[in-house]
């Protein structure tokens, strides 16, 4: 077919037993029917949950589902509701979400923290430093976040619309290699399946095109709102911050043991690896400000290290939390570029001191490093 993209075998697609760091999507037409929550899908999801858990790699969930099944608890109609019945839907519905993946996840001993998240939290720098660290804090303590969109507070100009591009953006924000939407299809098909049977199905797609796009059709589903094009969208994020990202059917049992062992999926490949990505954006933005740093500091930062207030002897410029500055060596020479957790006011009248001192100097604690080594990228 002209213009379809590549296609590669099955032994070609990434592998979840080789995830570090896995960001799971959940539809929500999956969690919830006309009777309210799945249970017994949910508790099999939970199982897959506890392998990953068991072999090591970070899972993060984010999950749909807050509105359709608050508005069945309701008995609100069906069709679309105004922004304030939804979001009164969405109120009674994300406590039982919480509930419900508690109850399932806890007898595997996983502990499960919700996090609510609106699109501002990952476009704005500050707001986005401040949700990654939540979410490794929580990753780091062994706990599975439960993400969800906070519809009781989003409005139709901020709100993503669904789920997808949302959990694409916390994939790359907190660095994940992989990234599955378990949906009601499963995968990318020339045209929609069930309408036109000689729609083909591609297992593994290495770039997205214009063509590619152009296959994408709408929801399918009464309950989910998310269709094939927002898929893509997420595909088009989270490739582009290196992780892959599958579309599958969500419906079989164990979705996630399932894809491991190889159900039909279609699988969008990462453009180099999700580190090396978070540092090339973070090179390509231009500094806010200067940290002039001292010798001793710029050993510590050659070696991996964050920068700890203590290093700093000079900082110029304004800038907020999260903006971007440049490290200068005693020389001038820049060396480093990265996302920094103060103001420049708190940058100014901490610098030069040990972390310990800050809370004092501020008058409120604060983070030990102005600037972390993950939100850094050296130039030397």
């Amino acid at each position: 077919m002209a213009g379809a993209p590549s296609v590669s075998t099955a032994a070609q697609s990434p592998r979840l037993s080789q995830a570090k760091r896995v960001v799971i999507k959940i539809g929500s037409a999956l969690l919830v029917d006309q009777a309210g929550l799945r249970a017994e899908w949910l508790q099999a999801l939970a199982e897959d949950v506890a392998m990953l858990r068991g072999q090591g790699t970070d899972v993060v969930l984010v999950s749909s589902g807050s509105i359709a099944l608050g508005r069945r608890i309701l008995r609100l109609p069906q069709g679309d509701l105004p922004l304030e019945q939804s979001q009164a839907a969405a109120a009674v519905g994300q406590i039982r979400l919480a509930q419900g993946y508690q109850e399932m996840l806890a007898p595997h001993g996983v502990t499960t923290a919700q996090v609510l998240m609106t699109l501002d939290d990952t476009a704005n720098r500050r707001r986005y430093l401040n949700s990654r660290a939540t979410l490794e804090t929580l990753l780091s303590l062994g706990v599975v976040p439960i993400v969800n969109e906070n519809d009781t507070v989003a409005t139709d100009e901020i709100r993503f619309g669904d789920n997808d591009r949302l959990a694409a953006s916390i994939a790359v924000t907190i660095g994940a290699d992989h990234l599955v939407l378990l949906s009601d299809v499963d995968g990318l098909y020339s045209a929609n399946p069930k309408t036109d049977p000689t729609a083909e199905h591609f297992p593994v797609v290495p770039h997205i095109t214009p063509e590619i796009e152009a296959m994408a059709g709408d929801p399918i589903s009464g309950v989910s709102k998310g269709g094939m094009k927002t898929k893509l969208l997420a595909a088009k994020v989270a490739v582009a911050g290196g992780c892959a990202m599958a579309i599958m059917d969500g419906f079989v049992a164990r979705p996630l043991l399932a894809l491991e062992e190889g159900a039909r999926a279609s699988w969008f490949l990462p453009e180099g690896d999700p580190r090396v990505a978070r540092k090339r954006w973070i090179s390509g933005m231009k500094p806010q400000g200067q940290m002039h740093v001292d010798q001793g500091a710029v050993q510590a930062l050659s070696h991996g290290k964050s920068l700890l207030p203590a290093g700093v002897t000079r900082v110029s410029g304004e800038f907020g939390r999260g903006e971007p500055v440049a490290i200068l060596a005693p020389d001038g020479q820049i060396v480093a570029k990265g996302l920094v957790r103060y103001t420049s006011t708190e940058a100014r009248a901490i610098a030069g001191h040990k972390s310990q001192e800050i809370a004092e100097i501020l008058g409120y604690p604060g983070r030990a490093a102005l600037i972390h080594r993950d939100d850094m990228v050296s130039l030397t």
